[in-house]
């Protein structure tokens, strides 16, 4: 772990404490340093992210309740020996796939998330892994995040315009594009490939 990821880990800890601090307490005066100790976190990943102040705080400061990691689903389809990826925006491919909604399950999350960025049609069939994104991914995000892989099945659609994707295409496992290693990278993919080809696949966990 590098310095930089070291401070992350620390201030990201600080909000964790800080926000079951709000959620849990009292007293005014106890209330009021825990706000404190939330608005140094953000202060702190601001100048080891060097993202803007306005930015982290609102992903810090606006939370309420327990503090928990958000997830990220992200489909594994297959077509023959070849599995879909989708390219961002900033021209690097990864797994379809976004943030959970509220109000949606996993699985539907997983299959609506494949729609809106591949605009194929699928079903969710199987989880591969839930992996924690600090430990797989880089560059490490500000909050903890769980990513969860899920092994879908292609009933047809595709490719349309959207507002999150510029195109998606089937690759073969030896021939992976540049990746949005913050999403998806080159190991997980093969994990994918492993789950795939598995007659029986147990989920693996972090």
């Amino acid at each position: 772990m590098s310095e930089r990821e070291q401070w992350l880990k620390w201030a990201v800890e600080l909000q964790a404490l800080a926000q079951a601090g709000l959620c849990y307490g009292h007293d005014k005066y106890d209330l009021e340093r825990y706000r404190r100790i939330r608005e140094i976190s953000a202060e702190m990943v601001a100048r080891q992210a060097d993202l803007p102040l306005e930015k982290v705080q609102d992903l810090f400061c606006g939370e309420t309740g327990y503090q928990t990691p958000k997830l990220d689903t992200r489909a594994a389809i297959f077509q023959g020996e070849k599995i879909l990826l989708v390219q961002e925006s900033d021209g690097l491919w990864s797994l379809p796939g976004g943030w959970a909604d509220v109000d949606i399950t996993v699985k539907e999350n997983t299959v609506k998330e494949v729609k809106e960025e591949a605009g194929l049609d699928v079903t969710a069939d199987l989880v591969i892994a839930l992996q924690e994104q600090r430990r797989r991914n880089r560059p490490v995000n500000a909050y903890g995040i769980c990513k969860v892989f899920v092994l879908c099945s292609l009933l047809g659609g595709s490719f349309q315009p959207n507002l999150e994707t510029l195109d998606s295409r089937w690759f073969a496992l030896d021939e992976l594009p540049p990746l949005s290693t913050g999403k998806t990278t080159e190991e997980q993919i093969r994990m994918c490939f492993d789950a795939y080809h598995a007659e029986h696949w147990t989920t693996l966990l972090d």
